[in-house]
């Protein structure tokens, strides 16, 4: 028997209540028309949906620092080198620098007169007020004279001073100055001399070699002394860059052109090997002094030789150019 329906139950949507009748029982069915999910139909033309949740913009990068300016200053020397720098804004450390850079070239204490000029030039970064304490480029101007040095950072971040043709301004050290067959006697704080039979301390080393052997200053600097002592013999005295002086003895005679008061290069002929003075067999007797202090010529700490070479030398000498033009002007 087909079903019929008879009522729809009150808030039951969608639900209907069928009644039938066999025999003497009734059966009620409830049929739940919602109980299956239909998917609604795709339209093929339909566009996709767009999510409206929009992607986090980055943030754009600081804008580029302004380009420094760069900027020249002039002080007069009055009565110190560094009373001068101090004027410039330049602290201790940097003019503890500079003035090691310009000894090869410039007594500080005896060649500077009154009136004569230092001029500098800065990077100053714009907006800012303080200027940087290490100048890119130094001109020393003695009477006649100008003395330049030019700042280089290596890529450790590390600052020296060089010349405008890329060579340092903390000259190298050669370690012997002489071709020797042997260390004939050691630096000792304490020895028999063999010529006085004291002990006594040895302040250099003895290096054999014979008679007429060049002898070669191990780095530039002024004669302080040449002529005759007695022990040393025929000996040379040279005020080496700070910190540093050496001392040539017992030589046979002098090279050409050697005076007091001059110039020597790293590697000249200053003298020849002999015995004179007191000396037991042809020998050059050699020091090193460090702020006046005899120290050890064969373990001693010399500066070493760090020039520029190739391409970081021309991108150098290329600067130095263009700043030197600035000094100029």
């Amino acid at each position: 028997m087909p079903f019929t329906p008879s009522t729809v139950l009150p808030g039951k949507a969608g639900r209907l209540l069928f009644t039938c009748a066999i025999g003497s029982v009734c059966t009620v069915v409830i049929c739940d028309a919602l109980h299956r999910t239909h998917a609604p139909p795709i339209d093929k033309d339909e566009p996709p949906a767009v999510s409206l949740r929009q992607r986090a913009t980055p943030p754009a990068p600081p804008p580029a620092p302004p380009a420094p300016t760069r900027i020249t200053e002039s002080a007069t020397v009055d009565q110190t080198f560094s009373e001068a720098a101090q004027s410039l804004g330049m602290g201790q450390s940097t003019i503890a620098t500079l003035t090691d850079a310009f000894a090869s070239k410039v007594d500080l204490r005896r060649d500077l007169r009154k009136g004569d000029t230092l001029s500098v030039i800065y990077d100053r970064p714009q907006g800012g007020t303080d200027v940087p304490d290490e100048p890119l480029a130094v001109r020393l101007t003695t009477g006649s004279s100008s003395h330049d040095v030019f700042l280089y950072r290596d890529p450790n971040g590390e600052t020296r001073y060089y010349s405008e043709d890329g060579k340092s301004t903390k000259p190298a050290f050669s370690r012997y100055p002489v071709d020797f067959t042997r260390v004939s006697s050691d630096f000792s704080l304490r020895r028999l001399d063999p010529v006085t039979h004291r002990w006594q301390s040895h302040d250099g080393v003895d290096l054999a070699a014979p008679i007429g052997t060049p002898v070669r200053a191990t780095a530039q600097g002024k004669v302080s002394f040449v002529g005759r002592q007695t022990g040393y013999g025929k000996v040379i005295m040279l005020e080496n860059p700070p910190p540093y002086s050496t001392v040539y003895a017992h030589l046979s005679r002098f090279a050409k052109g050697i005076r007091n008061g001059g110039t020597v290069q790293r590697g000249q002929v200053i003298g020849y090997v002999g015995e004179t003075g007191w000396a037991t067999g042809p020998h050059l007797h050699y020091e090193v002094h460090v702020d006046d202090v005899a120290m050890d010529p064969l373990t001693v700490d010399l500066p070493g030789d760090d020039r520029l070479r190739g391409e970081e030398r021309q991108r150098f000498a290329k600067e130095a150019q263009t700043l030197s033009v600035a000094l100029s002007g």
